[in-house]
Protein backbone atom coordinates (compact mmCIF):
# COMPACT_ATOMS: atom_id res chain seq x y z
CA UNK A 1 0.00 0.00 0.00
CA UNK A 2 1.48 3.32 -0.52
CA UNK A 3 1.22 6.26 1.56
CA UNK A 4 -1.22 8.29 -0.82
CA UNK A 5 -3.76 4.87 -1.29
CA UNK A 6 -6.91 5.84 0.87
CA UNK A 7 -7.87 3.65 3.84
CA UNK A 8 -11.06 2.50 4.48
CA UNK A 9 -12.35 3.17 7.98
CA UNK A 10 -14.09 -0.46 8.43
CA UNK A 11 -13.87 -3.88 6.49
CA UNK A 12 -16.20 -4.88 3.60
CA UNK A 13 -16.37 -7.04 1.11
CA UNK A 14 -18.94 -7.15 -1.63
CA UNK A 15 -19.94 -8.77 -4.75
CA UNK A 16 -22.25 -7.28 -7.83
CA UNK A 17 -24.04 -8.42 -10.78
CA UNK A 18 -26.79 -7.92 -13.29
CA UNK A 19 -28.67 -9.44 -16.20
CA UNK A 20 -31.08 -8.39 -18.90
CA UNK A 21 -33.50 -10.89 -18.09
CA UNK A 22 -35.42 -13.15 -19.97
CA UNK A 23 -38.17 -10.65 -21.56
CA UNK A 24 -36.13 -7.31 -22.07
CA UNK A 25 -33.72 -6.33 -24.93
CA UNK A 26 -31.79 -4.09 -23.23
CA UNK A 27 -30.33 -3.34 -19.82
CA UNK A 28 -31.72 -0.26 -18.49
CA UNK A 29 -30.36 -0.81 -15.20
CA UNK A 30 -26.76 0.93 -13.52
CA UNK A 31 -24.49 -0.20 -10.67
CA UNK A 32 -21.62 0.90 -8.63
CA UNK A 33 -20.25 -1.07 -6.19
CA UNK A 34 -16.47 0.20 -4.97
CA UNK A 35 -16.27 1.52 -1.71
CA UNK A 36 -17.77 3.77 -0.08
CA UNK A 37 -20.81 3.58 -2.58
CA UNK A 38 -22.72 0.32 -3.37
CA UNK A 39 -25.85 2.26 -5.48
CA UNK A 40 -28.42 0.33 -8.24
CA UNK A 41 -29.99 2.82 -10.71
CA UNK A 42 -33.14 1.04 -12.71
CA UNK A 43 -33.94 3.52 -15.41
CA UNK A 44 -36.99 4.74 -17.34
CA UNK A 45 -37.86 5.55 -20.84
CA UNK A 46 -37.02 2.11 -23.36
CA UNK A 47 -34.32 1.77 -25.58
CA UNK A 48 -34.30 5.65 -25.90
CA UNK A 49 -33.10 6.59 -22.80
CA UNK A 50 -33.89 4.57 -20.15
CA UNK A 51 -30.56 3.27 -19.80
CA UNK A 52 -28.65 6.31 -20.48
CA UNK A 53 -30.86 7.94 -17.42
CA UNK A 54 -29.35 5.28 -14.86
CA UNK A 55 -26.10 5.72 -16.56
CA UNK A 56 -26.11 9.43 -15.40
CA UNK A 57 -27.61 8.48 -11.85
CA UNK A 58 -24.38 6.17 -10.95
CA UNK A 59 -22.24 8.78 -12.84
CA UNK A 60 -23.26 11.31 -10.07
CA UNK A 61 -21.93 9.35 -6.95
CA UNK A 62 -18.23 7.60 -8.92
CA UNK A 63 -16.14 11.24 -7.76
CA UNK A 64 -16.75 9.23 -4.31
CA UNK A 65 -15.14 6.11 -5.19
CA UNK A 66 -11.68 5.24 -3.10
CA UNK A 67 -12.48 8.49 -0.59
CA UNK A 68 -13.01 7.51 3.40
CA UNK A 69 -14.35 11.25 3.93
CA UNK A 70 -17.47 11.32 2.18
CA UNK A 71 -20.01 13.74 3.97
CA UNK A 72 -23.86 13.17 4.49
CA UNK A 73 -24.59 16.49 2.50
CA UNK A 74 -22.01 15.16 -0.46
CA UNK A 75 -24.32 12.63 -0.91
CA UNK A 76 -27.46 14.96 -1.13
CA UNK A 77 -25.74 17.26 -3.53
CA UNK A 78 -24.66 13.92 -5.67
CA UNK A 79 -28.73 13.21 -5.53
CA UNK A 80 -29.43 16.73 -6.45
CA UNK A 81 -27.04 16.26 -9.58
CA UNK A 82 -28.48 13.15 -10.95
CA UNK A 83 -31.89 14.49 -10.79
CA UNK A 84 -30.45 17.56 -12.94
CA UNK A 85 -28.63 15.29 -15.10
CA UNK A 86 -32.02 13.23 -16.03
CA UNK A 87 -33.37 15.81 -16.35
CA UNK A 88 -31.29 17.21 -19.17
CA UNK A 89 -31.74 13.78 -20.71
CA UNK A 90 -35.59 13.84 -20.45
CA UNK A 91 -35.71 16.98 -22.45
CA UNK A 92 -33.73 15.43 -25.39
CA UNK A 93 -36.62 12.55 -25.67
CA UNK A 94 -39.97 12.14 -26.78
CA UNK A 95 -41.04 10.12 -24.62
CA UNK A 96 -39.09 11.58 -21.49
CA UNK A 97 -36.85 9.30 -19.39
CA UNK A 98 -36.19 8.75 -15.32
CA UNK A 99 -34.60 6.10 -13.01
CA UNK A 100 -35.13 4.95 -9.73
CA UNK A 101 -31.86 5.34 -7.51
CA UNK A 102 -31.14 3.33 -3.91
CA UNK A 103 -28.23 2.35 -2.05
CA UNK A 104 -25.58 2.97 0.67
CA UNK A 105 -23.03 5.34 0.77
CA UNK A 106 -20.34 5.26 3.99
CA UNK A 107 -19.73 8.56 5.56
CA UNK A 108 -18.56 10.37 8.28
CA UNK A 109 -20.95 12.26 10.83
CA UNK A 110 -19.24 13.83 13.74
CA UNK A 111 -16.26 12.09 13.53
CA UNK A 112 -18.35 7.91 13.65
CA UNK A 113 -18.76 6.14 10.53
CA UNK A 114 -22.55 5.59 8.83
CA UNK A 115 -23.93 4.43 6.28
CA UNK A 116 -26.51 6.89 4.40
CA UNK A 117 -29.55 4.62 2.84
CA UNK A 118 -30.74 6.72 0.03
CA UNK A 119 -33.92 5.97 -1.72
CA UNK A 120 -35.92 7.33 -5.19
CA UNK A 121 -38.70 4.97 -6.48
CA UNK A 122 -38.88 0.73 -5.80
CA UNK A 123 -35.60 -0.57 -5.96
CA UNK A 124 -34.73 -1.47 -2.36
CA UNK A 125 -31.97 -2.13 0.54
CA UNK A 126 -31.94 -4.73 2.90
CA UNK A 127 -30.07 -5.94 5.87
CA UNK A 128 -29.45 -8.93 6.81
CA UNK A 129 -28.36 -9.11 10.28
CA UNK A 130 -28.32 -11.54 13.49
CA UNK A 131 -30.64 -13.88 10.55
CA UNK A 132 -33.17 -10.90 10.87
CA UNK A 133 -33.85 -9.52 7.31
CA UNK A 134 -34.98 -5.65 7.07
CA UNK A 135 -36.14 -3.59 4.17
CA UNK A 136 -34.49 -0.59 4.67
CA UNK A 137 -35.86 1.62 2.19
CA UNK A 138 -39.57 2.31 1.50
CA UNK A 139 -41.17 1.88 -2.05
CA UNK A 140 -42.00 5.09 -3.71
CA UNK A 141 -44.79 3.08 -5.29
CA UNK A 142 -48.58 2.71 -6.01
CA UNK A 143 -48.50 -0.42 -4.26
CA UNK A 144 -46.75 0.71 -1.18
CA UNK A 145 -49.32 3.21 -1.21
CA UNK A 146 -52.12 0.58 -0.76
CA UNK A 147 -50.08 -1.91 1.36
CA UNK A 148 -49.49 1.34 3.76
CA UNK A 149 -53.36 2.04 3.12
CA UNK A 150 -54.40 -1.64 4.42
CA UNK A 151 -55.53 -2.25 0.70
CA UNK A 152 -53.10 -4.84 -0.04
CA UNK A 153 -51.01 -7.13 1.30
CA UNK A 154 -47.30 -7.52 0.95
CA UNK A 155 -47.08 -10.71 -0.09
CA UNK A 156 -49.15 -9.26 -3.18
CA UNK A 157 -47.38 -6.86 -4.28
CA UNK A 158 -44.96 -8.67 -7.08
CA UNK A 159 -48.66 -10.39 -8.35
CA UNK A 160 -50.52 -6.77 -8.37
CA UNK A 161 -51.59 -5.29 -11.70
CA UNK A 162 -49.97 -1.72 -10.96
CA UNK A 163 -46.90 -3.21 -9.64
CA UNK A 164 -44.32 -1.18 -12.10
CA UNK A 165 -46.45 2.47 -11.02
CA UNK A 166 -43.68 4.36 -9.18
CA UNK A 167 -44.72 7.96 -7.60
CA UNK A 168 -40.75 9.34 -7.69
CA UNK A 169 -38.15 9.22 -10.04
CA UNK A 170 -34.91 10.78 -10.21
CA UNK A 171 -35.52 13.54 -12.87
CA UNK A 172 -39.31 14.04 -12.22
CA UNK A 173 -40.60 16.59 -10.63
CA UNK A 174 -42.24 16.46 -7.29
CA UNK A 175 -39.36 13.46 -6.47
CA UNK A 176 -37.60 14.15 -3.16
CA UNK A 177 -34.77 11.62 -2.28
CA UNK A 178 -35.05 9.97 1.47
CA UNK A 179 -32.15 9.47 3.57
CA UNK A 180 -31.62 7.49 6.72
CA UNK A 181 -28.70 7.71 8.54
CA UNK A 182 -27.48 4.14 10.32
CA UNK A 183 -24.62 2.81 12.28
CA UNK A 184 -22.14 0.45 10.17
CA UNK A 185 -21.98 -2.70 12.37
CA UNK A 186 -19.92 -5.74 11.93
CA UNK A 187 -21.49 -8.92 10.43
CA UNK A 188 -24.39 -6.99 8.59
CA UNK A 189 -25.05 -8.17 4.65
CA UNK A 190 -26.67 -5.57 2.59
CA UNK A 191 -28.26 -6.08 -0.43
CA UNK A 192 -29.31 -3.41 -2.54
CA UNK A 193 -31.43 -4.51 -5.67
CA UNK A 194 -33.15 -3.53 -8.48
CA UNK A 195 -36.88 -4.68 -8.92
CA UNK A 196 -36.08 -7.22 -11.19
CA UNK A 197 -35.12 -9.36 -7.87
CA UNK A 198 -37.69 -8.22 -5.45
CA UNK A 199 -40.75 -8.56 -8.09
CA UNK A 200 -40.05 -12.04 -8.83
CA UNK A 201 -38.53 -13.74 -5.71
CA UNK A 202 -40.17 -13.26 -1.98
CA UNK A 203 -38.64 -11.99 1.07
CA UNK A 204 -37.98 -14.94 2.39
CA UNK A 205 -36.51 -16.75 -0.41
CA UNK A 206 -34.07 -13.39 -0.38
CA UNK A 207 -33.19 -13.64 3.29
CA UNK A 208 -32.33 -17.52 2.83
CA UNK A 209 -30.42 -16.53 -0.19
CA UNK A 210 -28.26 -14.18 1.73
CA UNK A 211 -27.81 -16.73 5.09
CA UNK A 212 -26.46 -19.44 2.58
CA UNK A 213 -22.86 -18.34 3.97
CA UNK A 214 -22.12 -17.94 0.35
CA UNK A 215 -19.27 -15.02 -0.60
CA UNK A 216 -21.39 -11.83 -1.51
CA UNK A 217 -20.27 -12.49 -5.83
CA UNK A 218 -21.64 -16.09 -5.38
CA UNK A 219 -24.69 -14.48 -3.07
CA UNK A 220 -25.46 -12.14 -6.06
CA UNK A 221 -25.27 -14.53 -8.70
CA UNK A 222 -27.43 -17.51 -6.83
CA UNK A 223 -30.20 -14.38 -6.20
CA UNK A 224 -30.23 -13.38 -9.66
CA UNK A 225 -30.59 -17.04 -10.96
CA UNK A 226 -33.94 -17.85 -8.73
CA UNK A 227 -35.31 -13.88 -10.23
CA UNK A 228 -34.64 -15.91 -13.71
CA UNK A 229 -36.28 -19.08 -12.92
CA UNK A 230 -39.23 -17.31 -11.62
CA UNK A 231 -40.23 -15.47 -14.98
CA UNK A 232 -37.16 -12.90 -15.30
CA UNK A 233 -39.75 -10.12 -16.31
CA UNK A 234 -37.41 -7.25 -15.77
CA UNK A 235 -33.87 -6.49 -15.74
CA UNK A 236 -32.11 -7.27 -12.43
CA UNK A 237 -29.19 -6.05 -10.71
CA UNK A 238 -28.23 -7.00 -6.86
CA UNK A 239 -25.02 -5.96 -4.78
CA UNK A 240 -24.09 -7.56 -1.24
CA UNK A 241 -21.99 -6.31 0.73
CA UNK A 242 -20.52 -7.39 3.90
CA UNK A 243 -19.31 -5.71 6.81
CA UNK A 244 -16.45 -7.89 8.09
CA UNK A 245 -14.61 -5.43 10.85
CA UNK A 246 -14.56 -2.42 11.93
CA UNK A 247 -18.58 -1.53 12.70
CA UNK A 248 -19.89 -1.24 16.51
CA UNK A 249 -20.67 -4.87 17.73
CA UNK A 250 -23.95 -5.92 16.91
CA UNK A 251 -25.11 -6.16 20.91
CA UNK A 252 -25.08 -2.50 21.08
CA UNK A 253 -27.39 -2.12 17.48
CA UNK A 254 -30.57 -1.51 18.45
CA UNK A 255 -31.39 -0.75 14.56
CA UNK A 256 -32.17 2.49 15.63
CA UNK A 257 -31.37 5.67 12.68
CA UNK A 258 -31.80 8.64 11.60
CA UNK A 259 -34.44 9.08 9.01
CA UNK A 260 -34.37 12.24 6.89
CA UNK A 261 -38.03 11.98 5.33
CA UNK A 262 -37.49 14.17 1.93
CA UNK A 263 -34.11 15.92 0.22
CA UNK A 264 -33.36 18.66 1.84
CA UNK A 265 -33.42 22.23 0.53
CA UNK A 266 -30.17 23.22 2.02
CA UNK A 267 -27.01 21.49 2.24
CA UNK A 268 -27.44 20.65 5.90
CA UNK A 269 -28.70 16.89 6.45
CA UNK A 270 -31.43 17.33 9.72
CA UNK A 271 -31.73 13.50 11.37
CA UNK A 272 -34.72 12.87 13.04
CA UNK A 273 -34.46 9.90 15.14
CA UNK A 274 -37.07 6.91 15.09
CA UNK A 275 -37.11 3.07 15.58
CA UNK A 276 -36.69 1.20 12.13
CA UNK A 277 -39.74 -0.32 12.21
CA UNK A 278 -41.48 2.70 11.29
CA UNK A 279 -39.55 2.99 7.95
CA UNK A 280 -42.35 0.57 6.56
CA UNK A 281 -45.62 -0.70 6.86
CA UNK A 282 -46.05 -4.46 6.33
Amino acid sequence: MTPFEPLHPFDVISGALTDTGLRRRVNEDSHLASFPVFVVADGMGGHEAGDLASAAVIDAFRRFVGRSDVTPEEVAEAVRAAHAAVGAISRGTTRGAGSTLTGVVAVQQNGENRWIVVNVGDSRVYRLLSERLEQLTVDHSIAQEMVDAGRLAREDMSTFEGRNVITRAVGGEQSPADFWLLPVVTGERLLICSDGLSGEITDEAIRAGLLSGASPSQTTGALIAQALHHGGRDNVTAIVVDVVGGGIHPRLEDTTGGLVTSEPATGTIEVETVPSRRRRHD
